[in-house]
């Protein structure tokens, strides 16, 4: 059984003959929905109805601290010692009534709270309607993700929508409103060359028809999806490790941008997606690197292949982990590299050195070289970008820390300047906080009031 990493659901494997095309969701026609709202509330009751067949699980209930010994009475001076105190004290003691023990609290379970259903609810319900799927189909889990992309862009919604929603309240969009969307685009580091594509796309649209502001609006979010997807023409639409062999992805990044919890982020998906996993820990040269990584491993279940030896050659960790994945018929093989962009001619021999025993010991296995990008750093990150997509052979970006950041248009910078896919978004702190990228869901969450 595989798992849709696009639908966040298993799938049992079905006959070439009558598998679907590898279109995304969003380019297929939704089902016909006479009404979202009904939708969205038979969404919700089958939601609640999954919550209340879901055995509660009891929380862990943490130790109680050890009771503080008996303070030893003090020593009082000679000359006010008494010669019974020991028995006075004994009598006491003998009298003294015992204080009540309360009863042992109950456990308390860690069941999640139902959704409520609030504005919130019918926006995602509402998203995942308008691709397609069905109410049965839907879990907790995708509402509650798809409300924390949407408050995590909510900066940039804020900062964008806002204004351009006032802009094309007024009428049809003129050539003012466009030099006004030009500067929000860019305010928002969606970047000179997509802002450049957009208006001219834009103003060639306005040449033909006069669009009312509704329709301005949609004609937008189809441009940045149309940008977002351009790199999948030549690569596969959903990245999602091959059943039955071996998978290994390298993770690239500079230092600080998150390369080590993205990596217990993706481990934990794979186990939950049922996909064996481990992890090799060749960041050997900064300092607490494999410490970091082997907690996270911990985190998600899976197993963290390092060398305990300082400054350990990270070809040779390598070496050691695809020797174990293939002992163990290990599904994904995640690769921890090093991040030092400030020595760019050692890190990029270092990455050809894993790639050359990967090509040696691993012959047929998937290779991918995914790169993990900070958000907030706007158009400082897409310079860092530029440097790995040259030296590295990054296939897609992981795009991290969306959770409250003002720059969530880098993403439409990188996909167009450097033609490469983004293949999954971080939005939070929490180890579920990953999910596979999806153009409809992004834009949609970016430009939606």
């Amino acid at each position: 059984m595989t798992f849709n990493w696009f639908q966040r659901k298993f799938e049992a494997e079905t006959p070439p003959e009558t598998k679907q095309d590898n279109a995304p969701d969003e380019l297929r026609p939704p089902e016909p929905q006479a009404d979202l709202l009904a939708w969205a509330k038979a969404a919700y009751a089958n939601i609640q109805q999954k919550e209340a067949l879901a055995p509660a699980v009891p929380e862990e209930v943490p130790p109680e601290p050890p009771a503080p010994e008996p303070a030893a009475p003090s020593v009082l001076p000679a000359w006010i010692q008494q010669t019974d105190r020991a028995a006075r004290l004994a009598e006491l003691t003998a009298t003294a009534i015992p204080e009540p023990v309360p009863p042992p609290a109950p456990p308390k379970l860690d069941r999640k709270s139902l959704l409520a259903f609030d504005e919130e609810f019918l926006w995602s319900a509402q998203v995942l309607a308008r691709q397609g799927r069905r109410a049965e189909e839907i879990s907790a889990e995708e509402i509650t993700w798809l409300n924390r992309l949407r408050q995590g862009l909510g900066k940039t919604r804020l900062n964008l929508v806002n204004q351009l929603k006032s802009l094309v309240g007024l009428g049809p969009l003129g050539a003012e409103a466009i030099e006004e969307i030009e500067a929000l685009l860019l305010q928002a580091d969606v970047g000179v060359q997509a802002t450049d594509k957009i208006i001219s796309a834009l103003q060639n649209k306005l040449r033909q028809e006069v669009l009312p502001p509704e329709e301005g609006i949609a004609y937008l979010k189809q441009l940045l999806r149309d940008i977002l997807d351009k790199p999948l023409v030549d690569r596969p639409p959903q990245l999602i490790p091959v059943k039955n062999q071996l998978n290994i992805w390298l993770i690239t990044g500079v230092n600080g941008a998150g390369k080590t919890t993205t990596i217990g982020k993706l481990a934990k998906l794979a186990v939950k997606s049922g996909y064996s996993t481990l992890i090799a820990a060749a960041d050997t040269f900064r300092a607490a690197a494999v410490e970091q990584v082997r907690t996270w491993g911990d985190r998600a279940g899976v197993e963290v292949i390092a060398n305990p030896s300082a400054n350990a050659d990270p070809a040779a960790v390598v070496f050691d982990a695809i020797t174990s994945a293939q002992a163990r018929g290990t599904e994904l093989l995640l690769v921890d590299t090093a991040g030092r962009l400030q020595n760019k001619k050692n890190l990029m021999e270092e990455l050809s050195k894993i790639r050359r025993i990967i090509d040696k010991k691993a012959q047929g296995a998937m290779v991918e070289s995914l790169l993990v990008l900070d958000a907030t750093l706007g158009q400082n990150g897409l310079s860092q970008a530029q440097i790995f997509s040259q030296s590295a052979g990054v296939g897609g970006i992981i795009l991290t820390k969306l959770d409250g950041t003002a720059r969530g248009g880098v993403a439409i910078a990188v996909v167009q300047e450097l033609n490469l896919p983004i293949r999954f978004l971080g939005a939070g702190e929490g180890i579920e906080d990953l999910r596979p990228f999806s153009s409809y869901e992004f834009v949609e969450a970016l430009l939606s009031g």
